[in-house]
């Protein structure tokens, strides 16, 4: 049994119709995916299905939350997810995926797999730039990043952080 044989709709075997499929995604998924920047993952993949005679409709919806590291501090930032994407799939003679919304399967494949495109969709979701909160990023490698000069000069998040960090470092410890 494949590593992503759970996420096989078994498309020429549905009625006509709306179907629902339901998946959890954890940590493994990625991992098996062979993605070392998710180090956790709980998320819900709501796979609708639409089919109509010649065409299959789907729609991807999931929800739930990646865990990555943070660009500035390197610790644990949890991130939402809520992204949907939609698929039409047909048979034809041969292979097809040029397009973004039009997915073509022989017809001799009797099912789906949506484990890569499950997998595209919350890769997709997170942002190019995942940092935390103002102010709420590690301190200790925060105070190492200015020590040593390591920050984006365009970046005005850093700037405002660095500021705060001084006001704290320079305020008198309560005993």
């Amino acid at each position: 049994m494949g590593k992503f044989s759970d996420y096989k709709l078994m498309l020429k075997s549905l009625p006509e119709g709306n179907h629902h499929f339901e998946y959890q995604l954890s940590k493994q998924f990625f991992t098996n995916m062979e993605n070392t920047d998710v180090r956790n993952a709980d998320i819900k993949a709501d796979v609708d299905v639409e089919y109509r005679g010649d065409a299959y409709q789907l729609a991807f919806h999931l929800t739930g939350t990646l865990t990555v590291a943070c660009d500035r501090c390197l610790d644990d930032l949890e991130l939402p997810i809520d992204a949907t994407y939609n698929l039409t799939v047909k048979y034809g003679e041969e292979y097809n995926d040029d397009s973004d919304t039009l997915l073509v399967i022989p017809e001799s494949d009797n099912y789906l797999n949506v484990a890569y495109m499950i997998y595209d969709t919350a890769v997709l979701a997170i942002p190019p730039r995942h940092v935390h909160p103002q102010g709420k990023c590690n301190r200790a490698m925060s105070a190492l990043n200015k020590k040593y000069g390591v920050s984006n000069a365009n970046d005005e998040d850093a700037e405002l952080e660095n500021e705060l960090i001084d006001g704290i470092d320079d305020t008198p410890a309560e005993d």
